[in-house]
């Protein structure tokens, strides 16, 4: 029987989306974006909320991983272990790319993450509800992050 995912990781990785949320407000409408850009600045809206704080979530994502990779032994904790640095060296390069790119190699970036997290589970690596939490977070952090593209 699946479990129910438990309230505090549900709540922290839903309050974890706003970022992703005011970047896509803050796109989709000049006005919020005018006021956020007085209030915090220009990084604080739109693709620059989302792509630096993406970075930091892919980078924090790589943490977990190596923790779901401390479960293993052998040329399985070898495997996991590199798959788990994937997303951090991802968000690296995100951050070093130019700025054209962040949106397209932001989404590469997460639904590569949702497919890690898929062998991880498989694995059974993962607590029993870790999939439909990542599966209900990175949905919603995608449609985020393709609003641009739609709205283009």
């Amino acid at each position: 029987m699946k479990q129910t995912i438990p309230k505090a990781p549900l709540w922290l990785g839903l309050a974890g989306l706003l970022p992703f949320i005011w970047g896509a407000a803050s796109h989709a409408n000049p006005n919020l974006a005018a006021w956020g850009a007085s209030w915090g600045g220009i990084g604080f809206v739109g693709l620059a909320v989302q792509t630096t704080y993406g970075a930091v979530i892919l980078s924090f994502m790589s943490g977990v991983l190596w923790g779901f990779a401390t479960k293993t032994h052998g040329r399985t904790a070898a495997l996991c272990y590199v798959l788990s640095v994937l997303p951090a060296l991802w968000a690296f390069f995100l951050m070093s790319s130019p700025t054209a790119l962040t949106g397209p190699y932001l989404i590469a970036g997460f639904f590569g993450l949702f497919i890690l997290d898929l062998v991880f589970f498989q694995l059974q690596l993962t607590p029993d509800w870790w999939l439909r939490l990542r599966l209900l977070l990175t949905t919603i952090v995608l449609t985020c992050l393709l609003l641009p593209f739609w709205l283009a």
